[in-house]
């Protein structure tokens, strides 16, 4: 059975097996391509699925020559792939500031449920800016944090969304409920056996 909490490795399993084709044959077009991966590797829709995949993260893009699509692996990916990251998680954290902001008016006028979804939706983007954050300062200096201040914020950020949370009414049923959804995100210290 999979875990739910662990990516599903067939899918970018097929997505390297689609890029590596791509590499390896760089002269062969689309329908090439098909005939080189299906069904040795992977069905059509699957092909298609995986390309297109590729295609919307930026990783590869199409070059028209003719009548005949060719699948190129984007120049500079690394590069690109840092501003895309350091882009949207500057975004996110400028929104995510706003709706905090906004939250200590709103909340309280709401029902549980969705009090309970507003606060794991701003939890889980706080991580994942953090770790956007985490990231950025690894690949551009990892011996100094430059992005001190922004953690900081997230920290101020999330001390916010409990405080609020702690004052509201259904306190007793919001907590654990989003206290038990994060648990998948958190550490989980396992000694070595």
């Amino acid at each position: 059975m999979i875990n739910r909490s662990e990516p599903n490795f067939n899918i970018y399993e097929r997505e390297r097996i689609v890029l590596q084709c791509i590499q390896n044959n760089p002269e062969s077009h689309h329908n090439a391509l098909v005939k080189i991966i299906v069904p040795k590797f992977m069905a059509k829709t699957t092909f298609e699925k995986s390309r297109d995949s590729l295609l919307n993260k930026g990783i590869i893009f199409v070059e028209n020559k003719g009548n005949m699509k060719f699948y190129v692996p984007t120049p500079n990916y690394a590069e690109k792939s840092q501003q895309r990251l350091e882009q949207n998680t500057n975004k996110t954290f400028h929104d995510l500031k706003l709706k905090i902001n906004r939250l200590d008016s709103d909340y309280p006028h709401k029902d549980v449920d969705e009090k309970i979804s507003i606060a794991t939706a701003l939890f889980k983007s706080l991580l994942e800016t953090d770790s956007g954050f985490t990231i950025l300062d690894s690949i551009k200096n990892p011996k100094k944090t430059l992005y001190r201040d922004e953690h900081l914020m997230i920290q101020q950020l999330i001390f916010h969304v409990f405080k609020i949370i702690k004052k509201d009414v259904d306190y007793e049923l919001i907590f654990p409920t989003i206290v038990s959804y994060h648990q998948v995100n958190l550490p989980k210290y396992a000694p070595d056996e």
